[in-house]
């Protein structure tokens, strides 16, 4: 039975649920923003990467304490988490090793997972704790799920909405084989000094998932044909993908990553892999990104 959590500004209000401290819901007024989640397209809605963001080659890599078996984005998705601080604006998770986690990721740690609302924003904070006593390597991420059509551009359709940028750039996405694996020796210029791009089912079709790297400023607006729409802002966060389910389904999923899935050019070395982080006994890690209904 599902453990929801509902923390509210006045305006701004998003549900969160103990399963995988997963985002549910986040409502502006009376507007869904988030997707709800449909077995036809995707059951998820905003699930926890950690700690791994897409996938290992073969589900498996080696590290300096044994061998690494996750499934795509990891253990954190997978289990409850416990409320450990909650008031009417904010609530925080936590997961912490076990046994069971150990045999798939043979390392300890504590996540706990923050969610604040402020000033029509909100903010999801990943902090890990290294709470063993060999150096804890992993990465991170979110991925939420907007709909599309968002409130307010109702009968608008998917390639109605561009992805818009704070500044002109030229943006080039590694290729993505159909494991999951990327390819950044081949690269797809999507465009060139530009600050926007409309988002198509064909594009991600294409490309499965289109990773943007090294985004400018951080930040990004889904925007509709009525002005409507959400803003990421994602400091400390280097990839930022950009996936939706089948070429009909109604949502756009925009995820901030500190890493990525295994690439061609790694090894299967689990500390190799880009955009690790690594804790010492006792250190704590910290990354935020933020969501601006509007």
């Amino acid at each position: 039975m599902a453990t929801l959590t509902t923390i509210t500004d006045g305006t701004l209000s998003a549900t969160i649920d103990a399963q995988g401290a997963q985002l549910m819901s986040l409502r502006l007024g009376e507007g869904e923003y988030l997707w709800q989640g449909d077995e036809r397209y995707w059951a998820r809605r905003a699930p926890v990467l950690f700690p791994i963001v897409g996938c290992l080659r073969n589900d498996h890599a080696v590290s300096a304490q044994g061998d690494v078996s996750l499934k795509r984005h990891g253990v954190a998705r997978l289990y409850e988490h416990a409320v450990v601080e909650q008031t009417p604006t904010s609530v925080t998770y936590e997961l912490s090793s076990a046994e069971e986690t150990r045999a798939a990721y043979p390392f300890d740690f504590r996540l706990n997972m923050t969610y604040a609302v402020a000033d029509g924003r909100l903010a999801q904070t990943f902090a890990v704790t290294n709470t063993g006593e060999v150096d804890l390597p992993f990465t991170l991420g979110g991925h939420p799920a907007f709909n599309v059509p968002v409130p307010g551009d109702e009968g608008s359709s998917f390639s109605d909405y561009e992805l818009v940028f704070p500044e002109r750039w030229t943006a080039a996405v590694p290729t993505i084989d159909q494991n999951g694996l990327h390819d950044f020796s081949h690269m797809n210029e999507l465009f060139h000094d530009a600050d926007r791009i409309q988002l198509t089912h064909e594009l991600i079709d294409r490309l499965l998932t289109v990773v943007f790297v090294d985004v400018p400023g951080r930040s990004v607006k889904l925007v509709g044909p009525a002005g409507h729409g959400v803003e990421l802002d994602f400091d400390g966060f280097t990839y930022l993908g950009v996936w939706t389910a089948t070429s009909d389904a109604p949502f756009v999923a925009i995820e901030p990553w500190v890493g990525c899935a295994t690439a061609y050019d790694e090894s299967d070395v689990f500390e190799e892999k880009r955009g690790t982080i690594t804790l010492k006994p006792g250190e704590t890690c910290k990354r935020s990104f933020t969501i601006r209904p509007f």
